[in-house]
């Protein structure tokens, strides 16, 4: 297969995940030529902010969140971008988005203390509205979802031994703590990963998980009340030193779920970097063939189905067989990742780099 990096037609209209998964996992045929391969395709962003928050709402609209306060949002399929960064806002590290449609977005900044805060935008991002500001100096938020319009959660890394959850339940206008009495407690060094927005994520109208490194064993916790009460189990990816663990997390229902991860830095190797579960996140198994680095990043490919891509420094990763095992398809640079239900997938990184997936 040639180069996923080069610039590719967009997809076509209608085609499913399992198409898609199919023309990415088949070899090149004789004769084929380069543009029928498909492909990521690199959209101009005019900036070089990394991008590890991305919330892809559908072919056309997608929002990017990053470095220096960035916030980029497109309509017209990744042909450009506009920046609608909130004002103000340079000296903040945005890790994650969550979008409902072009104008209404949530985004996350990270850090110590009043570091991490919330901002709210329904009009596209012309005007912003900081909604949260964390001033507990021991807190420090990583990521965030939503089950709907409405609901949504932030998690922050262990406070006196727990995880500390922030609930929403009118889009992200106001946000309380939600008391901690369900959260198992943590173990030591135990935190979690701002790499990609997607160490906490939900499925559904009531169930979330959370990922978890660092600790001597990488963990995935589960709600199915909101936040309310959890439970814990271990994950097959390796942990013990503060740079391993789970990093990111998708499930394409209640049940199927896939985590990646391993250790962050360039020179340390990752095995067993992928994981997976067909109860929930009740118990884990190893991929047989997992990814041959570190992912930061996973998204199942739309229209239900078994395949799913995970993206990170050094590569994309398929798999069609429901994360069991997986086969490197690109060896571009990515943190995240994301797909749409009406057949999109975008990916965003380091360097200003967003692209959507295509084919020719």
């Amino acid at each position: 297969m040639t180069s996923m990096g080069k610039t590719r037609r967009m997809l076509s209209v209608g085609l499913s995940g399992a198409a898609l998964a199919m023309a990415l996992a088949a070899p090149a045929q004789a004769g084929e030529t380069p543009a029928a391969a498909p492909g990521w395709q690199l959209a101009p962003t005019g900036t070089d902010a990394r991008f590890r928050g991305l919330a892809a709402v559908s072919r056309n609209t997608a929002w990017a969140a990053g470095s220096r306060g960035t916030v980029l949002r497109t309509t017209d399929g990744g042909r450009s971008w506009r920046n609608v960064s909130p004002p103000g806002a340079a000296e903040l590290q945005f890790r994650d988005v969550e979008a409902f449609d072009a104008r209404r977005a949530v985004v996350l900044a990270i850090g110590e203390g009043e570091a991490s805060r919330v901002f709210r935008t329904e009009d596209g991002g012309a005007s912003w509205t900081e909604s949260f500001r964390n001033t507990d100096p021991r807190a420090f938020y990583d990521c965030m979802t939503f089950f709907d319009h409405r609901h949504g959660l932030a998690m922050s890394d262990p406070v006196d031994g727990k995880y500390r959850i922030l609930s929403t339940h009118d889009g992200g206008r106001s946000w309380r703590v939600l008391p901690d009495e369900g959260m198992p407690a943590t173990l030591p060094g135990e935190a979690a990963f701002a790499a990609s927005g997607q160490c906490l994520v939900s499925s559904g109208p009531r169930d979330v998980w959370l990922a978890t490194g660092g600790g001597a064993t990488a963990r995935v916790l589960h709600s199915a009340d909101r936040g309310l009460t959890w439970t814990v189990a271990e994950s097959t990816i390796p942990a013990g030193d503060p740079a391993r663990g789970v990093f990111a997390l998708a499930f394409r229902d209640r049940t199927h779920g896939i985590a990646v991860g391993g250790d962050y830095r360039a020179d340390q190797a990752s095995p067993r970097a992928a994981a997976v579960t067909e109860n929930g996140g009740r118990s884990w198994r190893q991929a047989a063939t997992p990814p041959p680095a570190y992912r930061s990043g996973v998204a199942w490919l739309p229209f239900g189905g078994s395949a799913a891509l995970a993206v990170g420094p050094t590569g994309t990763d398929l798999t069609t067989d429901g994360g069991r095992t997986w086969r490197t398809v690109d060896t571009g640079s990515y943190d995240t990742v994301d797909c749409t239900r009406d057949g999109a997938c975008w990916a965003s990184g380091e360097q200003g780099r967003i692209a959507r997936l295509t084919r020719g």
